[in-house]
C-alpha cells in the first residue's frame, strides 16, 4: 500500500519533479512555477503582472484577513504593488450561517481596503465533506520591469536583513487556536490578547516594508518565510538563487510571546510559520541606510547574516561554532493540529 503524504507542503523533491514534468513554459511567462518562488511574473504592455495564490489552511478565525494578506505578501516580495484579489470560498454544509459568511467577506474587504486592493472575483459554494470554511486567494499586482525582484536574485556578498522577528503568524495562530488550552494552563488575559493581536500588531503583512525596501535600496532578493518558518525561507532563498547563506543565531529576533509559547508547546521557533517577517538581500553599502529608513517608519529590522558562495551551504553561526541550519520537513505548528 502506498503511504499517504504528510500534512503541510509537498516535499521539495516531489514538488520539483512535478513542476519539471507538468509546468511547461508558455509565451509571455517571465517567471513560472519554481521551488522557492512564490509568485509568477507575466508580460504586460506596461511592465509585468505578478500573480500569487495561497490557501488559508491552519486558521479558523479571521480567514479573510489571512487570505488577502498572505497573497499580498507574495506579490510585494516581487517588488510589485498589489491591485486585484480573487477569492474562492468553500463552506461546510453545517454550522455556517449567512452572517458568518458575510463576516468573512467583511474581513476580506477590510484587508483589501487597508492596502488599496479591489476584490474583483472568485467563487463561493457550500461543499460536502468540509468541517470548516476554506479560503483560497489569488492576488495580482503590477511592477515596472526594472523594479522586479525575485527570490533567485540574491548575490554573494549581499547583507541579509529580517524585518520584525519570528514567528508573527505562528504566535497569533497558537494563541487563537489554543486559547482554551492556554487559559487552562494559567495564562492571563493580557498575554493571550497580546499574542492573538500579533495578527495585526506587529502584523502578518509585509507590504509596507517590501515596497519601502525596493524604493530605498539596491535589493537583490526578497522572500517572506511562511510554512516551515524562517529556516525553510532561508533554504528556499538559497536554492532559488544558487547561493549559500551564513546566519548568526544571536541576531535572529524571536518575539517574546513567540518564545514563551514555543516553550509551552515544545516547538522550535525557527520552524514555525513566519508570515509577518520579510527576508531582504541587499547591497551591503545600502544595508545600514535601509535599516535606518525602516526603523524611522516604525518597522524593526535586523541584519541576521550574509549571502555567501553556494559551497558554504546554509549555516548557523553560534557561540559554539558553525553548524548546518536545522531544516524542518513540516511546519512546527502541524504538531498541535495532529494532537
Amino acid at each position: 500500500m502506498t503511504p499517504s503524504l504528510p500534512s503541510g507542503k509537498l516535499p521539495k523533491v516531489l514538488l520539483a519533479a512535478f513542476l519539471e514534468k507538468y509546468a511547461r513554459p508558455v509565451p509571455g511567462v517571465v517567471l513560472g512555477a519554481r521551488v522557492g518562488e512564490d509568485a509568477a511574473v507575466l508580460e504586460s504592455p506596461e511592465g509585468y503582472l505578478v500573480v500569487a495564490t495561497d490557501p488559508v489552511t491552519f486558521a479558523t478565525r479571521e480567514i479573510g484577513h489571512y487570505g488577502v494578506t498572505i497573497n499580498a505578501n507574495d506579490v510585494t516580495s516581487r517588488g510589485a504593488t498589489p491591485r486585484w484579489f480573487l477569492m474562492t470560498l468553500l463552506l461546510p454544509e453545517r454550522g455556517v450561517t449567512e452572517g458568518g459568511v458575510e463576516e468573512i467577506f467583511r474581513q476580506v474587504e477590510s484587508a483589501c481596503s487597508r492596502i488599496g486592493v479591489g476584490l474583483v472575483g472568485g467563487h463561493t459554494e457550500v461543499t460536502p465533506g468540509l468541517d470548516r470554511p476554506l479560503l483560497i486567494g489569488t492576488m495580482i499586482g503590477e511592477v515596472a520591469k526594472e523594479h522586479l525582484v525575485t527570490t533567485a536574485g540574491a548575490r554573494v556578498g549581499d547583507d541579509l536583513l529580517l524585518t520584525k522577528g519570528i514567528a508573527v503568524e505562528g504566535t497569533a495562530l497558537l494563541a487563537r487556536e489554543r486559547e482554551a488550552v492556554l487559559r487552562a494552563r494559567g495564562y492571563d488575559d493580557a498575554f493571550i490578547e497580546k499574542a492573538q493581536g500579533y495578527l495585526y500588531h506587529p502584523g502578518i503583512s509585509v507590504v509596507e516594508e517590501a515596497l519601502l525596501a525596493v524604493r530605498e535600496a539596491r535589493v537583490s532578493a526578497m522572500h517572506d518565510p511562511t510554512e516551515g518558518g524562517l529556516s525553510a525561507g532561508l533554504y528556499e532563498l538559497s536554492e532559488a538563487a544558487g547561493v549559500g547563506i551564513e546566519v548568526e543565531r544571536d541576531r535572529i529576533p524571536v518575539l517574546p510571546e513567540t518564545h514563551r509559547l514555543c516553550q509551552e508547546f515544545q516547538l522550535n521557533p525557527l520552524g514555525l510559520i513566519a508570515s509577518g517577517a520579510l527576508l531582504i538581500a541587499c547591497h551591503p553599502e545600502d544595508s545600514e541606510r535601509l535599516r535606518s529608513v525602516m526603523k524611522g517608519a516604525g518597522i524593526p529590522v535586523s541584519r541576521i547574516g550574509r549571502v555567501v558562495p553556494r559551497e558554504r551551504g546554509v549555516v548557523f553561526l553560534t557561540g559554539e561554532g558553525e553548524q548546518p541550519l536545522p531544516l524542518f520537513e513540516r511546519d512546527e505548528i502541524v504538531k498541535l493540529f495532529e494532537g
